[in-house]
């Protein structure tokens, strides 16, 4: 089998449908399996999915019979999966045409190359209208070259949306899902990827996905919910730290835990959070790591939010 199309789904209803159309509609020239695991739904999603099993032979319907989450729902998903590269997506996302081949053909054409992504289009659910493209509109974009690795993605977190990643596989593969987050699992299973068995991540510039905006998405929750967006900081810095397993340099792994805390900062200094952001911009400069000038600018002047506020032309 030369792909498997892993999808975790949990209170999905509304979007599984069409998620999992946009794959089984995909033309390629290879062979197959798209394996989705329901993980104990307590709306109809895993009625939508059995609703396309009989037209789909190469459907494959996992149930939970407790809920796992998502590291629990993953392990299953790749106990199953046969392909020779595994395809992610999210249950709400939608897979835009030769998505599939034009990964696999990169990954075929490219040995050394452990992860391709592609960019992705940002849409709003209500409306359907682009909000920005994931990658090139990226703050970080500048710094990340076509093909990055294990350094790059510990520096600059994360540059690639969860759906656009395929990944040649590895007998270690599932080790990688015991990086201990909880909330943001995508980034760290790219570093323990990347770590266990080495290679690229190699974007296409290509538009091959589109990643839903909605109340209930990651982004969503974490936007309404201060104390989550603290623990989502606290991860992605904890992903950071894992490059010290594989040996990758100290000033590195420190530079992109400095980075987490900067970017944090700046979040609740839009939200106006003052006590927040002086929290997470005093983590911010470990080393005197800084992640450009306007971090210096901003950690010089973190007593006076308000001033900072001002030298960044918010006001």
């Amino acid at each position: 089998m030369k792909l498997s199309v892993i999808v975790p789904a949990f209170k999905l209803a509304p979007y599984i449908h069409e998620c999992l159309l946009s794959i089984l509609a995909q033309q390629t020239n290879f062979n197959f399996e798209v394996i989705v695991c329901d993980d104990t739904s307590p709306d109809n999603t895993l009625g939508v999915i059995n609703y396309l099993a009989s037209a789909y032979p190469n459907l494959k319907i996992l149930c939970n019979t407790q809920n796992l989450g998502l590291i629990g729902t993953m392990r299953r998903l790749l106990e199953t999966a046969k392909g020779e590269y595994i395809a992610y997506l999210d249950g709400d996302d939608i897979a835009l045409p030769g998505k599939l081949q034009q990964q696999v053909d990169y990954l075929d054409a490219h040995p050394e190359c452990r992860i391709v992504y592609h960019e992705s289009d940002m849409f709003d659910s209500k409306t359907g209208e682009t909000l920005k493209w994931y990658s090139r509109d990226f703050y970080n974009y500048k710094y990340i070259p076509q093909q990055a690795t294990i350094a790059h993605l510990i520096k600059y977190t994360v540059f690639l949306q969860a759906s656009s990643v395929m990944v040649r596989r590895y007998d270690q593969m599932p080790a990688a899902l015991a990086h201990g987050n909880r909330i943001i699992c995508d980034y760290p299973w790219h570093i323990m990827n990347l770590g266990l068995a080495g290679g690229t991540v190699d974007r296409l510039d290509q538009v091959l996905g589109r990643y839903r905006i909605h109340q209930d998405s990651f982004g969503g929750q974490t936007q309404r919910n201060a104390q989550r967006r603290i623990e989502v900081t606290e991860e992605l810095a904890n992903a950071c730290q894992l490059g010290s397993r594989f040996n990758v340099d100290q000033s590195i792994i420190q530079f992109g835990v400095n980075h987490v805390y900067f970017s944090a900062a700046l979040y609740f200094l839009r939200q106006q959070e003052f006590d927040l952001f002086r929290q997470m911009i005093e983590l911010s400069a470990t080393d005197q790591l800084y992640f450009d000038e306007r971090h210096q600018l901003v950690y010089h002047h973190r007593a006076t939010p308000d001033k900072v506020s001002e030298l960044l032309g918010w006001v």
